[in-house]
């Protein structure tokens, strides 16, 4: 079991008991923050100083969630489009989250919790029944060219309790467990060549012990985890063909920490695409989904085809379902057609017989 400490969560800013984090949504979103004193609970804290969620997976201990990335343009670029076939197939799957891959708001992110791009590229976009469940948010670039902490606030969730954003944190559903990484501070051009972008840096600085303790933080989360599944979430690309194509900072830093911890996905986006390569390194699968609005047409480069097992330049997004023993993802397009189908078996390791 993974060694844990006891700590007293002060809901400041990030938490407060007014919140809807417990059995929010009618019971569609069973976020619950690892009880506090201050809500009556008990709170618990891995040795890696990660927040940490823990959404219930099925009665049947099966888990299906959908994945969309760099969406947020106010409907634009066939965004409602995306948004319409994304609740399709939140109902017909009967998922259970939604994992934002970042690039939550084009072009500059937000300027304040009042900022209407907030209601006019989120919540008035996904209205499905199916689509009202918990939002896993991760930052892009994008978003921190706007204010930062707007998308973190309280404020948001108070407006819209279906939305989650946070730098880095952990969600545990016993079958799986999701290690969300705050990418963009480990990329070196925004710091060095911003151009005329101007990036919100607080909370980050000094750089250099920001990124050491967040990797420090993963790497022992990820060591701790007993989950059947491991999966990684950050905006950026490992490894893709598209416009951006690999992250060199990721490579030398993230992902040595993944192949050392038998992390099964990485999932991102940044690239404004569909796309899976697999590792001839590991077992580890790298999977795009970045198409929820904008989409680069045309924009890709040769790879190797061993490793690449789908790559579409257009809009969409993915779903995934979990088992115990199987994983499955799906990509779909801005019609709902499934255009690309993995999946992979383990054997049920003998610490759950």
């Amino acid at each position: 079991m993974p060694s844990t400490k006891a700590y007293t969560l002060f809901l400041s800013p990030l938490f407060s008991p007014s919140l809807p984090v417990l059995h929010a949504m009618s019971g569609l979103m069973l976020l619950t923050l690892i009880p506090t004193v201050l809500l009556g609970f008990t709170a618990f804290l891995s040795a890696a100083e990660l927040q940490r969620f823990e959404h219930a997976a099925k009665a049947d201990g099966s888990l299906s969630f959908l994945v969309v990335g760099d969406w947020g343009r106010r409907g634009a670029y066939n965004q409602t489009e995306v948004a319409l076939q994304m609740g399709i197939m939140g109902e017909k799957l009967d998922i259970d989250f939604i994992i934002s891959t970042g690039d939550n708001f084009y072009e500059g992110g937000l300027n304040g919790v009042d900022d209407p791009a907030f209601y006019e590229s989120f919540t008035r976009i996904y209205t499905a029944p199916g689509l009202q469940k918990q939002w896993y948010n991760v930052l892009g670039n994008h978003d921190y060219r706007g204010d930062v902490e707007a998308q973190l606030s309280p404020v948001l969730r108070e407006m819209d309790s279906k939305w989650l954003c946070l730098r880095s944190f952990i969600v545990n559903t016993e079958i799986a467990e999701f290690f969300f990484v705050d990418t963009t501070p480990f990329v070196n051009k925004y710091f060095l060549e911003p151009g005329d972008h101007v990036y919100d840096w607080s909370g980050i600085l000094p750089r250099k012990s920001y990124l050491s303790n967040l990797l420090e933080d993963l790497d022992m989360a990820l060591k701790e985890s007993v989950a059947e599944w491991k999966i990684v979430v950050g905006h950026h690309t490992i490894k893709s063909a598209g416009q951006h194509g690999n992250t060199v900072e990721l490579n030398l830093q993230l992902l040595p920490i993944l192949q050392a911890n038998n992390v099964d996905l990485y999932i991102n986006g940044h690239d404004h695409c569909l796309e899976h390569i697999s590792s001839s390194e590991s077992p580890l699968q790298f999977l795009t989904s970045g198409g929820g609005s904008k989409a680069w047409r045309g924009d890709v480069a040769w790879w190797d085809p061993k490793e690449m097992k789908f790559y579409y330049d257009g809009q969409g997004f993915m779903s995934v379902q979990i088992t115990q023993t199987e994983v499955a993802v799906v990509f779909y397009d801005v019609s709902g057609e499934a255009l690309h189908k993995w999946s992979r078996t383990k054997q049920i390791s003998s610490a759950v017989l």
